[in-house]
């Protein structure tokens, strides 16, 4: 299938709606090459921006699909919409209910002890038939230790999922399957950064009207503002003044 890109701030991002995007993966699953998928929102296009090895990722990733409400306005606002926002849940829950009717197995990697385990049981209790080749949650800072990372290679190897779906946060989960996709050979992986929180219940998502919205963000900052206030209040504002700027430079 011919998929069309979306200039924003110097990403191509996948104009593609949700079904287009799993009947593709599909036919990758069949195919078996090691791929994988990122799903940017407001802060990873600022991030890469400064983060070279994050730019990389980007750059051999094979769907970029808008996670985040604000990238949708953004196309609309370049005039080259994009078709609709496509969440990591979204994501999950697609490809869980079409491995549960075509026999493909994921593996979870990732989250909290014990979280993921939670997810295998939430996702097979919805999607009975589901396969779960595998769950694994490494320690915080696996990334850094060589004896750890062959491990969780070997795990996943030897287990053969079709899908990885990795909870590992952003922007060390999309650099870790950089680092290791092709080692995997795994026929698609993708970091869903809180997702599993989010399924488990070990977070509370924000309510159906916030994410129709695009408020997403401010539940999760008023959930978590500790952590996330300089992220959403100084670091992602860049974002509407370059935002402005692609537009006038290409208005002109």
């Amino acid at each position: 299938m011919h998929r069309q890109r979306v200039d924003i701030l110097g990403t191509e991002v996948d104009r593609v709606t949700l079904d287009e995007l799993l009947k593709e993966i599909e036919g990758n699953i069949v195919d078996k090459t090691p791929q994988y998928i990122i799903t940017p929102n407001v802060d990873y296009l600022i991030l890469k921006r400064k983060d070279r090895k994050f730019e990389k990722t980007f750059n051999n990733a094979t769907y970029i699909v808008p996670d985040g409400a604000p990238l949708i306005w953004a196309s609309k606002f370049l005039g080259t919409p994009l078709e609709e926002r496509i969440t990591g849940t979204d994501i999950l829950m697609g490809l869980s209910e079409l491995s549960a009717k075509k026999g493909h197995s994921i593996f979870l990697l990732g989250g909290a002890e014990g979280v993921a385990d939670k997810v295998a049981q939430v996702l097979q209790k919805k999607f009975p038939g589901l396969r779960v080749a595998g769950t694994y949650s490494p320690y915080f800072g696996f990334e850094e230790d060589t004896v750890e990372n062959d491990r969780i290679v070997r795990i996943i190897k030897e287990t053969q999922p079709d899908i990885l779906f990795a909870a590992l946060g952003a922007p060390k989960g999309e650099k870790w399957i950089y680092d290791f996709y092709r080692s995997l050979g795994v026929p698609l992986s993708m970091n869903i950064g809180a997702v599993f929180d989010f399924v488990s219940g070990r977070i509370k998502r924000a309510p159906k009207w916030m994410q129709r919205i695009g408020f997403e963000w401010l539940w999760r900052l008023l959930k978590e503002p500790r952590r996330l206030w300089r992220r959403y209040l100084l670091r992602d504002m860049t974002f509407f003044y370059l935002l402005l700027r692609q537009k006038l430079i290409k208005k002109y």
